[in-house]
């Protein structure tokens, strides 16, 4: 570790990279600061602190208590994230677009150019939605058509100036931009969850708080396993495996990846927005004249705040989509036609419709662990504050996740970073 470190050092490229990291992650968390104007903050604490409103509770840990302060980087970088993904879900619909994803290069360039561009109109329309959202429930005061225009004006640009911040790291700096100001946001949040931990050491809670510690760092070990974990499909290059005359040559040349979680923390994402919407639509409608309109805004409402309800509908979408998302990124029968290009087969599977039933039925399998996985991860704070009746404890699994896996990434670019520095010393 401290030979690590002082190779760090030793280059100046490499600490300068660090350092100028560090600093784009600092600056994001002085802009998370930031309020906006006219804020009720005791109608704030009580709209976050309704059970039916966990979702929005789950969303401030992700922006790093943005949501909680109301600040201008209220909306963090998830219009990013939604474009990237809309763009990513359109390249399969598009044939132009799954050409030029195909081709790599200036071609991917572009698709993420697109992202960039998706990002103003989604954070216009996301910060409108969150704003007047606010306003109905009285946690914006005194706000007119100007103010309202000035604030969503802040929020739109504040979340492009994050977005562009994060590019900057991934172009500049160490690790993913992106990927590390959402853990850094998670890792915000900490200190105060110290807090509120030490608070349920005093009321007399110590097994209970004993009990999720060894929960969470099981918690932590899994995630570790499971985002390592995969599957080697074997692979014999037909180009290659030609040995001398009367050689057998080597049977397996090398191996083909199947991640077990290939989708990620996407399938979560996707089934927070789908939650999202109805819990948002259910806070306009409860200002509404008509009555039909608000009883329904109100079983809505009492439907969504139901932990029971709220945690199995939760898992069965981050089930559902976690096979949608994998077959979206891995097509089978795309793999088997390019194995098949390179003059590639699997050891006893016959090239080309074989070979792709072979990958679907494998990645399906692996899937299930994935997305069991997922679906448990996500519904996790759910079942211990259930179970072991600490509410004060919100910090979850999908945290967790994020953390981990951003910290493995970036280390990962680290020790690549030092170890071609090592190359170009010899």
């Amino acid at each position: 570790m401290w030979e690590t470190i002082l190779q760090v050092f030793k280059s100046r490229d490499l600490r300068n990279k660090i350092f100028f990291t560090l600093f784009i992650l600092a600056l994001v968390r002085v802009i998370a600061h930031i309020p906006l104007p006219q804020i009720d903050r005791e109608q704030l604490s009580q709209f976050l602190g309704q059970s039916e409103n966990q979702i929005f509770g789950v969303l401030s840990l992700f922006t790093g208590g943005a949501l909680s302060q109301l600040s201008i980087d209220l909306l963090g970088v998830g219009p990013y994230i939604t474009g990237s993904i809309i763009v990513q879900l359109l390249t399969k619909a598009i044939p132009a677009w799954d050409a030029m994803s195909k081709e790599g290069g200036s071609e991917r360039e572009k698709l993420n150019q697109y992202s960039r561009y998706l990002t103003v109109p989604l954070a216009v329309v996301q910060g409108y939605g969150m704003i007047a959202l606010l306003k109905s429930q009285n946690v914006l005061t005194n706000i007119g058509g100007q103010e309202m225009f000035l604030i969503l004006l802040a929020l739109t640009v504040t979340s492009v100036f994050v977005m562009w911040l994060g590019e900057l790291i991934s172009e500049k700096g160490i690790g993913n931009g992106i990927s590390l100001i959402i853990a850094l946001g998670i890792v915000a949040g900490l200190p105060q969850q110290l807090v509120n931990t030490a608070n349920t050491f005093e009321s007399g809670a110590v097994i209970s708080v004993l009990i999720f510690a060894a929960i969470a760092l099981l918690t932590i070990a899994v995630i570790i396993f499971i985002n390592e974990a995969e599957r080697k499909i074997p692979v014999t290059y037909a180009k290659r495996s030609a040995g001398p005359i009367g050689g057998l040559g080597s049977p397996v040349d090398s191996y083909l990846p199947l991640r077990v979680n290939t989708a990620g923390v996407v399938p979560i994402i996707f089934a927070l927005s789908f939650l999202t919407f109805p819990a948002v639509a259910a806070r306009f409608l409860s200002t509404a004249k008509s009555e039909s309109l608000v009883d329904f805004s109100n079983k809505v409402t009492a439907f969504v705040g139901n932990d029971t309800y709220y945690a199995i509908m939760y898992a069965v979408l981050v089930f559902v989509f976690t096979f949608f998302y994998t077959y979206i990124i891995i097509e089978p029968k795309q793999l088997a036609e390019n194995l098949q290009k390179q003059s590639g087969f699997i050891p006893g599977v016959r090239p080309g419709t074989e070979t792709a039933q072979f990958l679907k039925y494998t990645i399906s399998r692996i899937t299930v662990i994935g997305a069991i996985f997922l679906a448990v991860i996500a519904v996790l704070p759910t079942i211990l504050q259930g179970t072991l009746n600490m509410p004060s404890l919100v910090i979850g699994g999908t945290s967790v996740l994020i953390v981990v896996s951003v910290v493995i990434d970036t280390s990962r670019q680290l020790a690549g970073q030092i170890s071609l520095r090592r190359y170009d010393t010899v």
